[in-house]
């Protein structure tokens, strides 16, 4: 058996595998609040459920233990700037992330929406679970805000946007 893992090794380990990258969106009152996740897929087809990772420490697991509607944003190939501002630590409100960007809010879920996306989905949360420094939000799909079936995804490998 090999030596244990340490974080960098595993960091380093899972860095290339390729994944989607969704903008994670939740209202919360007067505030609207997002994250760039690369920790999320499609568990079940009947009833439609995907799972989200959020990371412990952060705000918005805060809220997403409390809010159970929340939207998630399939981006694409060219919303690289989007994924990044979405991801910069102390990135300010949704609303401002989203300014310049052509976007709506959700019917079901009042989440901030961005336009020009592969999909969006509004969901609503099922099942929460802590597992390590992440909670891990099992959600119902209720709806398709928009599906674009001709648009390129952006991916995520190797520390890097594709």
């Amino acid at each position: 058996m090999g030596d244990p893992l340490n974080t960098l090794d595993f960091t380093e380990a899972v860095a290339g595998f390729a994944t989607g990258v969704v903008v994670l969106t939740v209202r919360d009152g007067r505030d609207d609040l997002g994250t760039t996740v690369t920790s999320f897929m499609s568990v079940s087809l009947e009833p439609p459920m995907v799972l989200a990772g959020v990371a412990s420490s952060s705000y918005l697991a805060e809220v997403l233990d409390r809010q159970d509607r929340w939207a998630a944003t399939v981006l694409s190939g060219d919303q690289r700037a989007l994924a990044g501002r979405f991801a910069a630590e102390g990135r300010p409100s949704a609303r401002l992330l989203l300014a310049s960007e052509p976007h709506h809010r959700g019917g079901l879920s009042d989440a901030l929406i961005p336009d020009e996306g592969l999909a969006a989905l509004e969901c609503e949360t099922r099942q929460r679970i802590q597992a390590g420094d992440h909670h891990l939000y099992v959600a119902e799909v209720r709806a398709a805000d928009y599906i674009a079936r001709r648009r390129t995804p952006l991916i995520r490998v190797g520390r890097r946007y594709l």
